[in-house]
């Protein structure tokens, strides 16, 4: 069973719990952060303990093809000693120790395609987990602004909203009417500066008429 198969069996009941629990989204995502972090970790674990097992196995199957060699050389030198029985028994030793060497250099093949395996999947979760903290942040992002966006729709729609808007233009009215009285009490009063004003006015028109009488007489 790969990795990505104990991961969805891990985090499944997890994660129905939230749906039916109706959780918010980013809750959700961390959760599956947390364990597919969880999951990198034991699988790390097991790889390292399997990585550990892979150099035992390739010590005693080298042990065993040098003790396979010693037999060799065992049998030989019986056979030059013309000792057949001591040759014969040194090559059963030799035999024995040739086949135990060949089935741990088997074991060694299997647990080679594991480990690249194994390495593989390591590669696709890591590359997984990078893609869901990417996306988390932007998650959490969108979450934080449509959030807002809702307290804002909210108050907008809100009565609060519209009663207080109310108030404001009640308060300008009254401003208003305030305002109307401070300049009733003006109306009708001429400030010095006015009446001086139109002293100067008067004193245009009376200059301008003069000048009109002036080029009436010279025609």
């Amino acid at each position: 069973m790969g990795i990505f198969s104990r991961f969805t069996d891990i985090i499944n009941s997890n994660i129905n719990n939230l749906l039916d629990k109706a959780e918010d989204p980013a809750k959700m995502v961390r959760l599956i952060i947390q364990e597919m972090e969880d999951t990198l970790v034991e699988v790390r674990s097991s790889s390292a303990k399997t990585l550990a097992d892979k150099k035992e196995l390739t010590r005693r199957a080298t042990r065993f093809e040098s003790e396979a060699q010693q037999w060799q050389e065992k049998a030989e030198l019986a056979l030059s000693k013309d000792r057949e029985d001591l040759a014969r028994a040194a090559l059963v030793e030799k035999k024995k120790s040739s086949e135990n060497a060949q089935t741990l250099l088997q074991e060694l093949m299997h647990i080679e395609e594991h480990i690249i395996k194994l390495q593989d999947e390591i590669s696709q979760l890591q590359d997984k987990l990078a893609d869901a903290k990417a996306r988390q942040k932007a998650i959490i992002m969108r979450e934080k602004t449509v959030n807002s966006r809702l307290k804002v729709k909210k108050n907008i729609d809100s009565n609060k909203v519209n009663d207080a808007l109310s108030r404001f233009d009640r308060y300008e009215r009254k401003i208003d009417d305030i305002e109307g009285q401070v300049e009733s009490y003006d109306l009708g009063r001429k400030s010095l500066a006015d009446e001086i004003a139109e002293l100067e006015a008067d004193e245009e028109v009376d200059d301008e008429l003069a000048s009109l009488k002036a080029k009436m007489n010279k025609k």
